[in-house]
């Protein structure tokens, strides 16, 4: 592994690695597309990576811009596992308390698509709840970060509690779910109001924070358009963080699926990693 001198690391710059391995069991070979290697993006550079698998593959981006892997799961049992070491030159969420909101009508074309209605987010459906909740609230960031603390306190946390159909209407109407269904229920109530949000989903390590009891897991938040540009939320943990990377980013989480495979397997084994690597003490 290679070892980054002090020099190298700038000034709250953040040396990390991070990965995943997945075990499978197939009666026949399948073709998978997996999303767990980071988005190109700023202020993050790969230093290594590499993918430990016995399967052909290659790699393109999507209509998002994320990496996407094209595998075969082959018969009987198999491994997949991607590891990469990176460094984060400013690591920590950016907090701006006095961001505005943009109208509708003034939003740039690009993020029109981010207040529509999709799969798993339905401000169609919840619209009156947002507005009753919310509607009196300036527009910009006190309006988001109320949405924040609502879905943070509104839902409880319970592994296993969605599957994979359950939509952020499912999630408010049950009271419980996990962080991807805090992540839908904040996008829908923020669209509802006419602000653009994103799902994003990617590798937190616990940096700053105590260590949870449940085993590291990719993790689900979003990012909202205010005053001309995008910033992340995160309502499942509504704290800061340090050293969020980002593997995919679209509508909801049916455009940044972990794997999609093309027939039956069964997942036997998954693990996930994402750890501070320590800069060497100067002799």
């Amino acid at each position: 592994m290679p070892r980054h001198d002090p020099e190298h690391l700038s000034p709250g710059s953040l040396a990390l690695i991070v990965g995943c391995e997945f075990e499978f069991e197939a009666a026949q070979p399948i073709a998978a597309i997996m999303q767990v290697a980071p988005s190109p993006q700023p202020g993050i550079r790969i230093e290594r990576e590499q993918w430990d698998t016995g399967s052909d593959h290659h790699g393109y981006l999507d209509l998002y811009e994320n990496r996407c892997e094209r595998f075969t799961i082959e018969a009987g049992s198999s491994r997949i596992a991607y590891e990469a070491e990176l460094l984060l030159s400013d690591p920590a969420d950016v907090i701006e308390p006095d961001a505005s909101g943009t109208p509708a009508a003034s939003l740039p074309d690009e993020t029109v698509s981010y207040i529509m209605p999709s799969r798993f987010c339905l401000p169609d459906e919840l619209g009156n709840v947002a507005w009753q909740r919310f509607g009196h609230l300036p527009p910009g960031w006190q309006r988001v970060q109320a949405i924040v603390d609502f879905v943070h306190g509104h839902l409880e946390f319970v592994p296993g509690a969605s599957n994979p159909w359950t939509t952020a209407a499912d999630a408010y109407r049950a009271g419980q779910g996990v962080c991807r269904d805090f992540a839908h229920l904040a996008i829908t109530f923020c669209r509802a109001l006419n602000i653009p949000a994103r799902y994003v989903f990617g590798y937190i390590p616990d940096v700053g924070v105590p260590i949870p009891v449940e085993p590291m897991d990719f993790a689900a938040w979003f990012e909202v358009y205010l005053d001309g540009r995008w910033y992340t939320f995160d309502a499942r943990n509504n704290t800061p963080r340090i050293g969020r990377v980002v593997v995919g980013r679209g509508r909801d989480a049916i455009d940044v699926a972990l794997i999609t495979s093309f027939g039956p397997h069964t997942l036997t084994g998954f693990r996930v990693r994402a750890d501070q690597i320590a800069s060497p003490t100067p002799s």
